[in-house]
Formats: structure tokens, sequence, C-alpha cells
């Protein structure tokens, strides 16, 4: 739903209570959507982090497997077009 700031602020609860049951709440400035609130569960999922690049690779099942990745030089074959 949403909100215009003035009227948000007066009904800051229901807002609230709103975010919570029935989703994201937007809130308008001059008809310009410019804030939302949320609920903390719906934060929560939004503000998981995610393991670093470094960490995937650690946490590889293939961590450890001798790998063969040396570059091959064959530059590829002349072919007649």
């Amino acid at each position: 739903m949403n909100w215009q700031l003035q009227e948000a602020k007066n009904k800051f609860s229901r807002v609230v209570e709103e975010a919570r049951h029935h989703g994201p709440q937007i809130i308008t400035v001059r008809g310009k959507e410019t804030a939302v609130v949320l609920s903390i569960e719906e934060y929560g999922r939004l503000d998981r982090h995610e393991d670093s690049l470094l960490e995937f690779f650690r946490k590889s099942p293939l961590r450890g497997v001798d790998l063969d990745i040396t570059r091959d030089q064959d530059w590829g074959r002349d072919i007649e077009l």
C-alpha cells in the first residue's frame, strides 16, 4: 500500500502493522515513492549476507582436488570458408 508521508506519520502504528501482516508499505513524498516500511522478517530475508567468493571456494567439495589448469598452446586450425 502507498502512504503519503504526512498520513504515514499520523498513522505510523497502522503502517507498521500493515507491514507486518500485508507486506512492504511504500511512503510517498509529493507523489514520488521515497521510502519503504518492512517487517523485521522481510528485512531479515533481504539482509542475509552471502559468503564471499573466497568463502565459497573454501567450502567447495572440490577443494584440494588436483586439477590440471595448464593452458593449451594450440591456436586452433586454419579452415577455408
